[in-house]
């Protein structure tokens, strides 16, 4: 027994003991983690896996829905458009239909006076001076008049 004792105390055989049971700790971590490691990935691949698929099988479905909405919206949103014009469009037929709004129409745009009226239209100076271009345009050869068009449409785009 005194060998037993005196071996049990030895720096080798403690050295070994103290590898051993190092060894056994380092196996239980690693057994413990990767049992845990290989259960949950699993169960995390196929959540996963069912995840994708429905996303990708109610994408398309879902933007078709989204699309055909916004296209009712805008159909609705056009035909109250319309439905507005149409009453427009009646009440200016009904105000047509009354003499009194034809007669003062037909004196306003088309410069008609009642009998025993004098009739007089007033002249826009800027519309003389307008005409006075007019006419010095009229006295310049014709691809003259063709350039300046020509030119005053691209500075109007600018």
């Amino acid at each position: 027994m005194a060998v037993r004792d005196r071996d049990r105390f030895s720096t080798a055989t403690r050295l070994r003991l103290l590898g051993e049971q190092t060894a056994a700790r380092v196996y239980r971590s690693q057994t413990k983690r990767q049992a845990r490691r290989s259960r949950l990935t699993g169960r995390a691949a196929l959540l996963a896996l069912v995840l994708c698929s429905l996303i990708v099988a109610l994408a398309y479905p879902m933007r078709q829905y989204v699309s055909q909405r916004a296209q009712i919206s805008d159909l609705q949103r056009q035909q109250e458009q319309a439905r507005k014009r149409v009453e427009q469009l009646r009440d200016l037929k009904a105000r047509w239909q009354d003499d009194s709004y034809a007669e003062q129409q037909i004196r306003r745009r088309l410069h008609y006076v009642m009998p025993g009226e004098t009739g007089y239209v007033v002249i826009d100076p800027g519309a003389a001076k307008q005409s006075r271009a007019y006419l010095g345009a009229a006295r310049r050869p014709w691809y003259a008049n063709v350039w300046d068009g020509v030119d005053k449409s691209d500075a109007s785009d600018q």
